[in-house]
């Protein structure tokens, strides 16, 4: 891309900051360029954010009904998915996802739990509980 090329269309995502991209100037170097946003990128960044939020209700409704664990909701509220809270607390997929069944994290052992709290900046008490009414967002 040329530097006269790089896209400035003011992105409501960027709360009215720059991102710095690289571009081809005059002389065929590359160069930082201050870019005030992509409207591409703004709409992606959006539909992610509410694709998350989506997930992040739906497992707060879930666990309040006692059909997943709270440890579901958390991450979502964190913006994490399974496999990002997997490595984040180094276990395997498999052994998050049975976590995840309200009987087994009931049944966890504590170095878990603080496994969980500090991958998920939370206390125990948080962690193992939900908030009162839906998140917003």
């Amino acid at each position: 891309m040329k530097k006269n090329e790089v896209p400035q269309d003011q992105a409501s995502t960027y709360a009215g900051q720059h991102k710095l991209m690289y571009a081809v100037d005059e002389k065929g170097d590359y160069t930082g360029v201050p870019s005030s946003g992509w409207e591409v990128e703004s709409n992606a960044t959006r539909d992610a954010l509410n694709a998350i939020n989506r997930d992040r209700l739906s497992a707060w409704e879930r666990a309040k009904h006692g059909e997943t664990s709270p440890l579901e909701f958390h991450m979502y509220d964190r913006r994490m998915d399974l496999s990002l809270l997997a490595q984040t607390v180094g276990l395997f997929q498999w052994r998050v996802r049975r976590h995840l069944r309200p009987a087994i994290f009931a049944e966890l052992s504590d170095s878990l739990l603080e496994r969980y709290c500090e991958a998920l900046g939370l206390s125990r008490e948080q962690l193992q509980s939900l908030p009162e009414t839906p998140p917003s967002e």
